[in-house]
């Protein structure tokens, strides 16, 4: 479960659902390794040729924001089933820090609301030898095509959110890491 770490970058960079494929954090910050995330403010449009949602792509959606705080994660040597629970995970860390910040998010599998309005999108997907996560928390929502809520709206700055986010998930896949190699196999 190698995770060696995160990038915030500063650069606005717009996410057309194209950034999910192997090797583009490496491309983007030269980590390599056999884990890494990348996050990043910036607007949001997929439309539905790239989607990987299967489902969204069958109903002709459209993934828009006027701006999101975009996470990147890729994890090689990764299950599709590994990498559900590793979003999730994400998510739920997620969770946490917006509630410390007295924020009353609910979860709903892979998303989180407040108020019935949608704060996130979410997906995990496999690639060759590794698999991808994409985590988008809407900072400024206009143009989504669902009710939706927004950092701005909140109070909550997004490169902070993001630099606090990427702290926890390093550390609880660090933590993990320890849990498996710190116990004995049992008959």
């Amino acid at each position: 479960m190698s995770f060696i770490g995160y990038e915030v970058l500063e650069e606005s960079l717009p996410y057309t659902g194209r950034e999910l494929r192997r090797g583009w954090i490496r491309d983007k910050t030269g980590m390599v390794g056999g884990g890494a995330a990348v996050a990043w403010v910036g607007p949001c449009r997929v439309d539905t040729e790239d989607l990987v949602d299967l489902d969204d792509a069958k109903n002709n959606a459209v993934i828009e924001a006027a701006l999101m705080a975009h996470v990147v994660v890729e994890h090689l040597g990764c299950t599709l089933q590994a990498a559900v629970l590793r979003q999730r995970l994400l998510v739920c860390i997620l969770g946490e820090v917006l509630r410390e910040r007295g924020v009353a998010v609910i979860r709903d599998g892979d998303d989180l609301y407040v108020d019935g309005r949608k704060l996130t999108v979410s997906i995990a997907a496999p690639s060759q030898g590794a698999c991808l996560i994409h985590l988008g928390i809407n900072v400024d929502p206009a143009g989504a095509p669902v009710p939706t809520v927004g950092l701005e709206e909140l109070g909550v700055p997004p490169r902070e959110l993001l630099e606090t986010l990427l702290d926890r998930y390093r550390e609880e896949l660090a933590t993990a890491a320890h849990a498996e190699i710190k116990v004995r196999s049992v008959p």
